[in-house]
């Protein structure tokens, strides 16, 4: 018989929604276990902050929430309780304060997430949170306790609230595989396909391209897709595209592929100027200049930038310099970029789906689970980069921890 353990809450999950989570509940006077499959917690929050740790975003509360989609309703009384000013006091009171860069993404002055998953962690230990690391959930037993995989062996847990905050599927490494879809699907638990979101795509390059091109990126430009634009920068792979420009429309871009099989995606490379001022610089003589000399000077491209144009031209049958001023401005304005394909989840920066609204009340249990919660990266929502995604994961954690405290009250 496995070992049988009693606790008052457990969390399975020690990420940012489950360790919120864990820090509501104990404020509130309960005794809590957090469980965790890896030995360390925290392993894709230290991740996120290998980029400088971008919290949450500055701009008014009104945008923020719309860059959640169709999300956004179910959402907002979440963020509404636990905005990103309130982020950023809660990081304040680690000693760790925020600024806003000139992006209007919110980072910590120490840029890296280390000080304060430390100072977190501590904060959790003195409210009393036991830490259970290696402790891998595997569902439940037929008397309906969680079961865990452990170094030691099966573990059964008896827990008067549960919060689920086992993150979506991206970067399983980290600890998000996945593998609570099946445990849920068995209790009939809805469950949308998780799928890769901030993802990079496929394009077949040709070998010259590549070889030349790969690790380069491509600065200040605009991507467009059928009615929406995003400008920033973009990163050119073996594989294809990646880059915070190109995760802000990977959600339409994915859905097309998945519908047609591919997505044409258009990429300006002078957004600053228009093609008819790029037409008459075009039009000056190129004299004895080799080609691209003549197009980084004449219209002030980067060698990646002329490499790509000259892909395109390629693929289209002509010679970039061969064009004719009004053509070739026109094609430096829409470089036409054909994704054949969406990156694996497993590198995605993070996942779309999970467990459906509509399965929770407002207090994010599941219903058909009495006592059991969901939080953070599992349910069924997905966001761009720029501080959205860690906002949600710690607004849901606290709203589940909040839910889970009315539970244990009633």
């Amino acid at each position: 018989m496995p070992e049988v353990l009693h606790v008052q809450a457990a969390i399975i999950g020690a990420g940012p929604a489950g360790l919120m989570a864990a820090e509501v509940l104990a404020k509130g006077g309960v005794r809590v276990t957090v469980f965790d499959a890896t030995p360390s917690a925290g392993r894709k929050f230290l991740m996120a902050g290998r980029g400088g740790l971008n919290l949450t975003h500055s701009e008014p509360l009104p945008q923020f929430l719309a860059r959640y989609g169709a999300a956004e309703s179910h959402l907002q009384s979440a963020i509404d309780a636990f905005t990103p000013e309130a982020l950023r006091k809660w990081a304040d009171d680690f000693g760790q304060p925020t600024f806003v860069g000139s992006s209007g993404r919110v980072f910590p002055k120490a840029l890296k997430a280390s000080p304060l998953l430390r100072a977190w962690l501590k904060r959790l230990d003195l409210l009393g949170v036991a830490l259970a690391l290696r402790h891998r959930w595997s569902g439940w037993d037929s008397d309906g306790r969680l079961e865990f995989q452990t170094p030691e062996g099966k573990r059964a847990v008896a827990a008067d609230a549960t919060i689920m905050a086992l993150g979506g599927a991206s970067w399983p490494r980290l600890g998000s595989d996945g593998a609570w879809i099946e445990y849920l699907a068995g209790k009939s638990v809805a469950v949308s396909p998780l799928q890769p979101a901030n993802c990079a795509f496929s394009v077949a390059w040709s070998e010259v391209f590549r070889d030349r091109f790969e690790g380069q990126p491509l600065k200040n430009v605009a991507l467009s897709f059928g009615s929406h634009t995003m400008r920033g920068e973009v990163l050119i792979t073996r594989r294809g595209i990646e880059g915070g420009a190109i995760y802000a429309l990977s959600a339409m871009l994915r859905e097309h592929i998945n519908a047609s099989g591919s997505a044409v995606l258009n990429i300006d490379l002078r957004p600053d100027i228009t093609t008819a001022e790029l037409a008459v610089r075009l039009s000056a003589s190129r004299g004895k200049q080799s080609a691209s000399n003549w197009l980084r000077k004449a219209a002030g491209l980067s060698p990646v930038a002329i490499g790509l144009l000259q892909e395109a031209a390629r693929a289209a049958g002509v010679s970039a310099a061969s064009m004719p001023p009004p053509a070739l401005a026109a094609l430096i304005r829409a470089v036409p970029v054909v994704l054949t394909g969406v990156a694996p989840i497993a590198r995605a920066i993070s996942t779309a789906g999970g467990v459906a609204f509509s399965e929770l009340d407002e207090d994010y249990m599941i219903r058909r689970l009495p006592g059991v919660f969901a939080a953070g990266e599992m349910l069924d929502w997905e966001a761009p980069t720029g501080g959205y995604l860690l906002q949600a994961s710690f607004a849901t954690g606290a709203a589940a921890g909040r839910g889970a405290l009315k539970w244990l009250r009633r």
